[in-house]
């Protein structure tokens, strides 16, 4: 399935706190199966377009889940689906990220102030976060207290 949108991905919209919620909740329900590749094709002025390719199975399904409760037909759906797919690869691999959320036997607990980052923190050129910006809408130095 491929999404075409006539716009970069720093473009895209930020989304609201509830919308990052739901996404995370949705994505928690999905069992990754088999499914076709889901791709976004972006357009960039001045440039050659942006094509984004999901393989990733998971990934997959949660980009399935998104779309079920926000249209990825729509730019602010796909800026959600990035989003959620940004926030899942920060968590699994940036060691400053892993003071706002906790890993348990009920899943992940993340603070709400790394899921208002994540819904307001601008995306770059490639579709994922400018980390430094949403590093900087995180309050203080340290994680919650």
């Amino acid at each position: 399935m491929l999404h075409l949108l006539d716009t970069p991905p720093q473009a895209l919209p930020s989304v609201s706190k509830r919308d990052i919620e739901q996404a995370w909740e949705a994505a928690q329900g999905v069992v990754a199966r088999t499914v076709p590749p889901r791709g976004f094709h972006f357009a960039v002025p001045a440039q050659a377009p942006l094509a984004l390719t999901l393989h990733d199975r998971d990934a997959v399904a949660w980009a399935a889940a998104v779309d079920a409760i926000a249209d990825l037909s729509t730019p602010r759906g796909v800026s959600l689906c990035l989003r959620l797919l940004g926030l899942i690869e920060l968590m699994s691999r940036a060691g400053w990220v892993r003071a706002w959320f906790s890993l348990g036997r009920a899943g992940a607990e993340i603070a709400p102030a790394l899921l208002q980052a994540a819904a307001l923190a601008p995306l770059n050129q490639n579709g994922g976060f400018d980390e430094c910006a949403l590093r900087a809408l995180l309050p203080g130095a340290t994680a919650r207290g």
